[in-house]
């Protein structure tokens, strides 16, 4: 065994051994204080539970309901996401019959190299990295967006994030990117609310049904407490989990016979046969536009009968398009800085459509 020392960065021979790579580190807020900051309320959280029961019934087929997810590509800005939720819960209302509304919330975005990382990483959009700050708009968006009777999703990306917030979403997802990965597999597995899994970019399938049979079981990691102490995090397992169909390798598979494929692989892995299809990414070429071919698919094959078809993921804001990450003041209010999007028009549209399809 070799020799212990008190001091980490071993001084005393001249040579650092840690944080060579690290230019700060800095303090902060934690989690208890932050909700302390920012509770929640009795109608916030009537929306949340009633949200996530909502889900786990049309999960399980007690809800003929579709689930639909949508919203902005990500979030950046405050005022164009509150009015856009504003409209949303409106609509959400006019169609709640045939449809189960949730305001797609993304703050945290995955980066095939670099590039912006979301709101909560850099809420300024200018690479200061105010990161508490990104933490206290998120959730104060949230506490909203709920107040307003409109349940949130997002995708949980950093493990710790969820300590922040979670309390304030109804349905969260695991990314392409993500989903064949132990920590977030372990993370899902704590989440306290329904999860989708996404296949792969490359279109794999099996990363996501692997991740539901990981996520449906128990395990222990390294994480924070409500202090933002260290701590190992035990979890029970999460059992509400679905796949989410995103395409990949260059073809989409929101057809028929994919989603009969897909389906028969999960039930040979013995977990829910419940499927979403996510509208945007390879399911429509990557082109806004065709988020719609998608959508009239799924809807068409649930009026047919298909009623473990289960949901719909949109990429959606209040002006179509996207646009290049900018000085905030120049930029177009209401359009997406990452994955371009339907506008606001063409949402209330599809979406009312629908419900008219599957009344």
């Amino acid at each position: 065994m070799g020799a212990m020392t008190t001091d980490p960065n071993n001084t005393t021979t001249g040579q650092p051994l840690s944080n060579l790579h690290v230019e700060r580190i800095v303090s902060l807020v934690s989690p208890a204080v932050l909700h302390l900051r920012l509770r929640t309320s009795d109608a916030v959280s009537r929306t949340v539970i009633d949200g996530r029961h909502a889900i786990a019934n049309i999960l399980d087929g007690q809800d003929d309901r579709l689930l639909v997810i949508v919203g902005p590509c990500s979030i950046h800005d405050e005022a164009a996401a509150l009015e856009y939720a504003e409209r949303l819960a409106q609509l959400r209302k006019k169609v709640a019959d045939r449809l189960e509304v949730v305001m797609r919330v993304y703050f945290e975005k995955p980066r095939t190299t670099i590039g912006w990382k979301g709101l909560i990483n850099d809420p300024h959009l200018n690479g200061s990295f105010d990161i508490e700050e990104g933490l206290t708009i998120a959730r104060r968006l949230l506490l909203a967006i709920n107040a307003m009777g409109l349940p949130a999703a997002t995708e949980m990306l950093d493990p710790i994030t969820p300590q922040y917030i979670d309390d304030l979403i109804t349905w969260s997802s695991i990314g392409a990117r993500t989903t064949e990965s132990q920590t977030h597999r372990q993370m899902a597995s704590g989440l306290s609310m329904p999860v989708g899994y996404k296949n792969s970019t490359t279109g794999d399938l099996q990363v996501a049904i692997d991740a539901m049979v990981s996520a449906q079981s128990s395990h222990a990691f390294l994480g924070v407490d409500l202090e933002g102490q260290a701590a190992i995090v035990k979890t029970k397992g999460n059992p509400l989990g679905h796949v989410i169909l995103r395409g990949g390798g260059g073809t989409s598979n929101f057809h028929p016979e994919a989603i009969e494929d897909a389906r028969r692989r999960l039930i040979d892995a013995g977990v829910s046969d419940a499927v979403m299809v996510d509208c945007s990414h390879a399911n429509s070429g990557k082109k806004h536009e065709n988020q719609q071919v998608a959508l009239r698919s799924v809807v068409e094959q649930r009026a047919a009968g298909d009623r473990k078809l289960i949901g719909v993921m949109l990429e959606s804001h209040l002006v179509e398009g996207a646009q290049k990450l900018a000085d905030p003041a120049a930029m177009t209010y209401g359009q997406s800085i990452t994955d371009a999007c339907i506008g606001w028009d063409e949402t209330e549209q599809l979406l009312t459509w629908a419900a008219e399809r599957l009344g």
